[in-house]
């Protein structure tokens, strides 16, 4: 897993051959990450990474500058994977729990200008994360949800939906309420 952009850019992490998680590929989140900074500026933005996996997408937020990242894993040998990055990283800047994703949108009082999540693409719930999301008030006024799924999902008829972007097998569905 490689940060492509800002303070830690080229930084390089092994999580190991045993590790699970399917980190987004470099040329998918350097496109994405071509789109987002010319639309925002991180600088005075709150950020939630949800189903964090490796932690690869809350890097690539705090390297660029955003105010905080909230990283949300349940595994735990990929959560502590996730503090011994932030550690080497020296970030200071991040939280991160081990929690259930759902659990985590319905209980936290905290609300975020950009929510990224990146589930199994097996997940059983998978198609119900967009309304879990939205269906909260964690995400604030004029903020972006994005989903990262494969082309089998279209979420193109749901209500929030605004945009889709496909880098290879990656897509992301943007959604603003």
């Amino acid at each position: 897993m490689r940060i492509i952009g800002g303070e830690f850019k080229g930084r390089i992490f092994h999580p190991g051959k045993k590790f699970k998680a399917r980190p987004t590929t470099d040329i998918a989140k350097e496109g994405l990450f071509n789109i987002l900074e010319n639309r925002y500026e991180f600088s005075n933005k709150n950020i939630l990474d949800l189903f964090s996996g490796t932690g690869s997408m809350g890097y690539e937020f705090l390297s660029r500058g955003c105010l905080s990242a909230t990283l949300v894993e349940t595994h735990f040998p990929h959560y502590k994977f996730i503090l011994e990055v932030i550690d080497a990283l020296k970030i200071s800047n991040a939280k991160v729990f081990k929690a259930d994703a759902f659990k985590f949108v319905q209980k936290t009082p905290d609300s975020f200008n950009i929510i990224f999540a990146d589930p199994p693409f097996d997940h059983p719930k998978f198609k119900e994360i967009p309304d879990a999301v939205l269906n909260t008030n964690i995400l604030a006024p004029d903020g972006l949800f994005i989903l990262e799924h494969p082309k089998e999902y279209d979420f193109s008829s749901h209500t929030c939906f605004k945009e889709l972007r496909t880098y290879g097998k990656v897509n992301f569905s943007f959604f603003e309420k």
